[in-house]
């Protein structure tokens, strides 16, 4: 059982179809919807104000999403918050991929359709339109987001909302097997999803 807290008559809210690992914690005035993956790690804490995780998003391996009083976070639909990243007193738009151990600050409005590089800083109070890269310590805007970029984007998150479901259907604490058995598999069924959701690869091999 995943570690959701009540905190000062706020209950988490998450749809039924979201996976949230047994190691993260949810606290308070969050709300979480349908095909979220949350992994182990993360600490998604509703205590001094919202958070709202809108469908189809990730929030990966020890993220941290939190606010100062009175903020609500969100997160856009199919928004890809990286490992380790910070999100703090944030909006994240649409379709937008924050990237492993960046860090958002608050009052931050990113765009839809962006890509924000991995340990990038966004100051407070930055305002990133959409489709634009991102990256750097102070963070900077470098270019727009190309369509290839973006399909390889929506492919990763296409494989993110695809988790919840195979975790539910498939994932199961065990002991470890002390040696390799014959038929161990060759081939995860993650790996076959992600090789269909990678058409700019064909289209690049048709041109």
């Amino acid at each position: 059982m995943a570690n959701v807290f009540e905190f000062d008559g706020f209950v988490p809210v998450i749809h039924p179809s979201a996976f949230i690992h047994p190691h993260a914690a949810v606290t308070g005035n969050v709300i979480i919807g349908r095909d979220v993956y949350v992994g182990p790690g993360a600490a998604i804490r509703g205590d001094w104000g919202g958070i709202v995780i809108a469908d189809g998003c990730n929030v990966q391996e020890s993220c941290t999403i939190h606010m100062f009083p009175g903020v609500t976070v969100v997160l856009e639909e199919s928004a890809h918050i990286g490992h380790g990243a910070v999100v703090h007193g944030a909006r994240i738009g649409r379709n937008t991929l924050v990237g492993m151990n960046a860090v958002v600050m608050d009052n931050v409005t990113v765009g839809a359709e962006c890509v924000i590089g991995a340990l990038a800083f966004v100051a407070a109070d930055t305002i990133i339109p959409d489709r634009k890269v991102v990256v750097g310590n102070p963070a900077r805007i470098v270019k727009d987001v190309s369509d290839e970029m973006l399909a390889w984007k929506t492919a990763g998150t296409r494989l993110y909302q695809a988790l919840p479901g195979a975790m539910h259907a498939r994932w199961n604490p065990v002991e470890p097997l002390r040696e390799l058995p014959d038929d161990r598999p060759t081939e995860s069924e993650i790996l076959r999803v992600w090789t269909d959701l990678q058409p700019w690869k064909q289209t690049r091999s048709d041109a």
